[in-house]
């Protein structure tokens, strides 16, 4: 991603082809009647996203390990209750609808026919790609997800937003700081803080008992940080009341290692990709062959003309 100095989208993949697959009716299929309604839902998305945002350049970033071992390690409830198969040798399979599983691989090759830039890392999810993109652009970036974890990257000074769709991606939340601190009372980098407090059970992050997400804003709006607050719970002249003190005292060995599980590795090992916006398909013939095997019909033809506008 070497000079990428305009604007940078980076799309989280899954989450935006779960919402295409429960938001297109699976009535939508291929000439077979394989449902097709993830693909081309996601096309839609992409489409729409490019023509309405106009970036430079473009990443759909993947989940090569949706439940990193690293992370299991330190919390083992991490995700676990959407684990459909554990694998000793490698990522565990992750609980996904019978007919959304086999329109993945589509999905993949027809992003790599277009030409548009598809990185997944092993041992790392998309968040954690998408948070080392996001560290090295030099220019704004735009995160199109529909998970709030990546809140935590907002930062006004940087440029980097998140696009947060509330209804398809024709309606966008623009989240921005100022977003951030109406709806939770803080900023990007709080947001971490503020989503290890709280837990969250889609996650399987137990969070601290009793905090819920308005007590861990005011915590968070009082002592700073969760440094701040645990050198609260040391300090007998602080505001903490004495069962919040109790529970965060107790909370001490989740909240040692959730700090690492919930913040996105900026780190990620990346490989050399070209994230330019394709302006015409890398290999039209197989994109052709994958037209036609899938009817992607319009929604491809679409993407093909706002690409090359």
């Amino acid at each position: 991603m070497r000079g990428v100095t305009g604007r940078l989208m980076l799309l989280d993949t899954a989450s935006l082809y779960f919402r295409a697959y429960f938001g297109v009716p699976d009535s939508v299929r291929a000439p077979d009647g394989t449902p097709v309604n993830a693909v081309r839902g996601l096309l839609d998305f992409i489409d729409r996203l490019v023509k309405d945002h106009r970036p430079d350049a473009l990443v759909a970033c993947m989940d090569a390990d949706w439940r990193p071992q690293w992370r299991v390690e330190l919390i083992p409830s991490y995700k676990a209750h959407r684990v459909a198969e554990e694998h000793a040798a490698g990522p565990d399979e992750e609980e996904v609808p019978d007919t959304l599983s086999p329109q993945v691989p589509v999905i993949e090759a027809v992003l790599d026919a277009v030409g548009i830039a598809r990185v997944g890392v092993a041992g790392y999810e998309a968040d954690d790609v998408i948070g080392t993109f996001t560290a090295r652009a030099e220019g704004p970036v735009d995160i199109v997800t529909g998970d709030r974890d990546l809140y935590q990257l907002v930062d006004d000074a940087r440029g980097v937003r998140v696009l947060y769709p509330l209804k398809g991606v024709g309606t966008l939340q623009l989240t921005d700081e100022a977003v951030l601190r109406a709806k939770y009372g803080v900023d990007g980098k709080g947001y971490a803080d503020l989503a290890l407090l709280r837990g969250d059970p889609s996650d399987g992050l137990p969070g601290v008992p009793g905090v819920g997400e308005k007590t861990a804003a005011k915590l968070l709006a009082e002592y700073g940080d969760l440094a701040g607050i645990l050198a609260a719970v040391e300090d007998r002249r602080s505001k903490l009341t004495p069962t919040q003190r109790r529970r965060l005292d107790e909370a001490r060995p989740y909240l040692a290692v959730a700090p690492k599980v919930v913040r996105v590795a900026d780190d990620v090992p990346l490989p050399e990709v070209s994230t330019a916006l394709p302006r015409a398909p890398r290999d039209p013939a197989a994109l052709e062959a994958l037209a036609a095997r899938w009817g992607l019909g319009g929604s491809l033809e679409r993407l093909l003309t706002t690409l090359g506008a």
